[in-house]
């Protein structure tokens, strides 16, 4: 599938992107994270929700602050710590509250990504309307993920769907049943504008879900077909379907197979014995 491009971002710096929503990016860059976290600023009566602070880094607080003006809430897509982990400051600076789907209860291997110190001042549940955002609860990528949605049809889409990238699902707080099944709800909305957690914004959007959901189907099928070779461990899956893998995404990789494997396990596609994973 064809993703989206878009050249460094002056850091610092709110870049208009919709209508009464703003974006700072952090200096955050990386494999997993594009040019860095996108901080979005939404104009509401009285003030500024800053979506998604970003992480720790005093510049980026300091330029959330200068730019937002008075804030009036503090909303998370979800609870990965490149999302949060500049919640304390801005709070503390603020007093705004913190709003989010809840805190993040999944560790272990696969989970670490979650802040294990942020728990929201005020829960909001799918459905749930603030400040003109109503909360779609999209697990998948995990499972407190929300996206925020405006009636002029802009989507505040977090990682859940990104321009620039396919998403990572990883067990076990990523689920990729789950991940499906938010793609097919989002499909059938009628948004015409998503803004991500990373990277460019993404209009027309609807084609571009359709293909992510697709391009998850694909990699089912060649996880499949690398098992028909013969049994595997998730290292040996992940040298099969993704041949010439950067290998700095070679982690990833394999937690995603490791979620499609485990959504193939429960539909009775494959099974494992002990860390090898092969046909019934």
């Amino acid at each position: 599938m064809k993703h989206l491009t878009e050249p460094p971002p002056p850091h610092g710096a709110a870049e208009a992107i919709a209508p009464g929503i703003r974006r700072i990016v952090a200096p955050n860059p990386g494999p997993m994270t594009y040019r860095g976290t996108n901080t979005w600023l939404v104009e509401v009566e009285g003030g500024t929700v800053v979506v998604d602070p970003g992480p720790a880094d005093h510049a980026h607080v300091a330029a959330i602050l200068r730019e937002a003006g008075r804030v009036a809430a503090i909303l998370l897509t979800h609870t990965h710590r490149d999302h949060t982990s500049a919640v304390p400051a801005l709070r503390q600076a603020t007093g705004a509250p913190t709003i989010g789907f809840g805190p993040h209860l999944v560790f272990g291997e696969g989970g670490e990504g979650g802040d294990p110190d942020f728990v929201p001042d005020e829960l909001m549940a799918d459905g749930d309307t603030r400040f003109g955002l109503t909360a779609l609860h999209t697990p998948g990528h995990c499972g407190t993920h929300l996206c925020f949605a405006r009636d002029d049809g802009v989507m505040l889409s977090g990682d859940h769907v990104m321009a620039w990238s396919t998403t990572v699902v990883s067990p076990p707080d990523g689920d990729m049943a789950a991940y499906l099944a938010a793609l097919d709800r989002l499909l059938a909305r009628g948004d015409t504008l998503y803004l991500p957690g990373h990277g460019p914004a993404l209009p027309d959007p609807h084609a571009y879900v359709a293909d992510l959901k697709e391009h998850r189907l694909r990699r089912e099928a060649a996880i499949l077909s690398a098992l028909e070779a013969g049994p595997a461990d998730i290292a040996g899956v992940v040298r099969r379907v993704y041949p010439a893998l950067d290998p700095s995404l070679v982690r990833a990789a394999g937690r995603s197979a490791l979620s499609h494997l485990l959504m193939l396990e429960k539909a009775g596609r494959v099974r494992r014995d002990g860390e090898t994973w092969l046909l019934p």
